[in-house]
Order: C-alpha cells, then structure tokens, then sequence
C-alpha cells in the first residue's frame, strides 16, 4: 500500500505549511507538478453547504497558490453540483469565485457549460460506459481534494467517490443501484497524480451535506486512493458514535472492488 502523509494543524502550524508538509512526506509538490504542467483541481461541491459538506475555499486556495509555486503554468478548477442544483450559483454562494482576485487566478470551469466524452469503463461489470468532461483531457496532472464525511447512501465519500462528479450529471441517477461497485469502476478511468485531503473536520454520521461533525484536524496526503479513503474512515472510526463501527475498511465494496 502506498504510503498517506498526515500532519496534525494542533501545534498551530498555517494551512499553506501543513498542506506543504504532508505533501513533502510523500515525496513533496516537484514530484507531482513540473515547470509548465497545466493542473487541474477537483473540489468536492455537490452543495454549497459549508465544510465538511463542502470544499473550504480557504484550503482550495492553498491548492491554487502551491499548485503554481511549483510551476504550473495554468490551475484550472472544475466541477459539477448535484443535478437538482445550478452549478455556478453553487460555486458563487460557496465563495470560489472569489479566487478569480488571486494575483494569479485559476480559471474556473462548470462541467455542464462544456462538452463531454463518452468513455467505455474496461471490465466493468455494472458502469460499462460514461460521459465525463472534455475539459480534463486539457490537464497534465490532476489533483484530487476530498473532503472527509460520511455518506447516508454510500456510507463513506473521500477520494474515490469525489470522481462521481466527473460523471455527466444526468448519468448519475443510474448510479445509485450497486453505488459502491459502480464507484470504484468509474475510478477505473480517473486518474489522479495526487490526492489532498482536508480533513481538519469531517462528518461521522449523516453526510454529504449535512450530518455530526468533528475535528480531527488533519491535513492528509497520498497517490492512492484507496490508501487515502482508509485512513480516513479508521479517523471516523476513532470518534464515538460514528455511523461507520465495526466496518472494516478494505470490505467496504467502493474500496474492495477498487484493488488491483
């Protein structure tokens, strides 16, 4: 199993230096991001309700600001809101625009306003095919940054089921038969260079959007998914009265049927 980075926020360290940190415990950013790369952002805003719901705007604009300290010559950030829900107005209420102020901006994307590319997912057994964003495919590198909570219909929501947003939004209602199988095919045709959790507060029951919230504190860093979603449910699992008790991670199925 690959390693995951964890730095504690306790001792009072700024979000900029623990996001480096953890990311240095892994081999650091110049691992990931080369002089040029253009790197696309994958924040998690099925709403706009507030973290762990939902992306800190706060955490997502370290993520700009080191992204292109290491080099990148462009970020993007791109995602698409839970179909119900007006992308862009869920972006606007959650404050990401406001990134556009930065000295140097990302650009930012709402996956509907753009094309899509049908996909076929290889051995899949219950998501043979998807339409996921035209606009990925512009990226060098992709970065995931999940939150950490809980999840009432797919029990737990960290880096792989953050992919389900690349998902076309009208496809995603066929996904919630055999959700957890279908989530680790989807993951089949994703593939991130580094994932950063901000699980400085996390859901331990409940979830996506609102659910019983505490604060682990933790800033979380890995290239695997699967290593990254386990640590984070055994970090639920430490709080009590936690929705996820007496589970062991690797037999969650999203996580079973994402192993190689």
């Amino acid at each position: 199993m690959n390693k995951v980075g964890k730095i504690n926020l306790k001792n009072g360290i700024n979000l900029k230096d623990a996001v480096l940190k953890v990311v240095d415990e892994i081999g650091g950013f110049k691992k990931f991001i080369k002089t040029g790369d253009v790197v696309f952002l994958k924040p998690n805003y099925n709403t706009a309700d507030p973290s762990p719901a939902s992306t800190s705007v706060d955490f997502l604009k370290v993520a700009v600001e080191l992204s292109y300290d290491f080099g990148a010559k462009l970020v993007m950030i791109g995602e698409s809101s839970t179909m119900t829900l007006n992308t862009k107005k869920i972006l606007g209420k959650a404050g990401v625009f406001e990134l556009l102020e930065m000295k140097t901006p990302p650009r930012i994307y709402t996956f509907e306003e753009g094309a899509w590319v049908k996909k076929e997912i290889p051995g899949a057994k219950y998501l043979k095919k998807v339409s996921i964003p035209e606009i990925l495919e512009r990226a060098d590198k992709l970065i995931l940054l999940p939150c950490l909570k809980t999840h009432k219909y797919a029990q737990f929501t960290g880096a792989l089921k953050l992919s389900v947003g690349f998902a076309k939004p009208n496809q995603r209602v066929f996904l919630h038969l055999n959700l957890q199988e279908k989530i680790a095919e989807l993951n089949k045709i994703i593939h991130p260079d580094l994932i950063i959790m901000d699980a400085r507060k996390c859901f331990i029951s409940g979830g996506p959007s609102k659910g019983v919230i505490r604060e682990p504190n933790l800033i979380l860093a890995s290239e695997d998914r699967v290593a990254i979603d386990i640590e984070g449910i055994k970090i639920i699992q430490n709080f009590e009265g936690n929705s996820l008790a007496g589970i062991n991670p690797e037999d969650l199925p999203q996580i079973a049927n994402s192993k190689h």
